[in-house]
């Protein structure tokens, strides 16, 4: 019988997500390494199903400043997925990028932005390509935005597009390793139920 709220996920379906978690994690590391010029380990992800209202505190609080960079998912799959990555790790990637300091992720340049784009539609793809190599789905992501703001604000945007369908968000939780610094990158997946049903049957996972 198909679910009708992520609620009714049982632990059969979080190990696949963390499965999926887990390959993409994976994928970004390796992409990170590849942009920074330098070794990336990742801690194993932590997959969670959260209420969007819960997921501020999961980000650090509501009044955190991080950026957020979104695309929508469309082909087999339809949802968001929203890259967060916290004002320490924005410092990191953009020195290493650009060569820059930048001391308040608020105030970004149009190249900043790009940089940032640039990083998110990489990051966003290393998750949708495992689900899709896994499922063996048509998955495909829009030009990502750019958003920096406190994560009260930034969960906003996924509460306005998504609130009609759930308000429940799959949250993939990932620490990466580098430079003898942890820093922490979260990806939100909010997949409509109509997606999410595909999903676990082409993995032939018994709803």
């Amino acid at each position: 019988m198909p679910i009708s709220n992520l609620e009714q996920l049982n632990a059969m379906h979080i190990d696949v997500l963390k499965e999926i978690g887990n390959i993409g994690a994976g994928n970004a590391a390796t992409s990170l390494a590849q942009m920074m010029n330098s070794k990336v380990d990742m801690v194993t992800p932590v997959v969670r199903i959260l209420d969007i209202s819960e997921a501020d505190n999961a980000l650090g609080g509501p009044e955190t400043l991080a950026v957020a960079i979104l695309a929508e998912l469309y082909g087999d799959i339809h949802g968001i997925m929203m890259f967060v990555i916290s004002q320490g790790f924005t410092k990191a990637l953009l020195k290493s990028l650009l060569n820059e300091e930048h001391s308040d992720c608020r105030r970004l340049s149009d190249m900043e932005k790009s940089a940032l784009s640039e990083i998110g539609n990489i990051m966003i793809s290393s998750y949708a390509n495992s689900i899709a190599t896994l499922s063996k789905l048509n998955i495909q992501i829009s030009v990502p935005a750019v958003t920096s703001d406190m994560v009260g604000a930034l969960l906003t945007v996924p509460a306005a597009e998504m609130g009609s369908v759930s308000d429940k968000i799959i949250f993939i939780q990932d620490d990466f390793i580098t430079l003898n610094k942890t820093i922490s990158a979260d990806m939100l997946l909010i997949p409509d139920i109509d997606s999410l049903n595909t999903l676990m049957g082409s993995l032939g996972i018994e709803l």
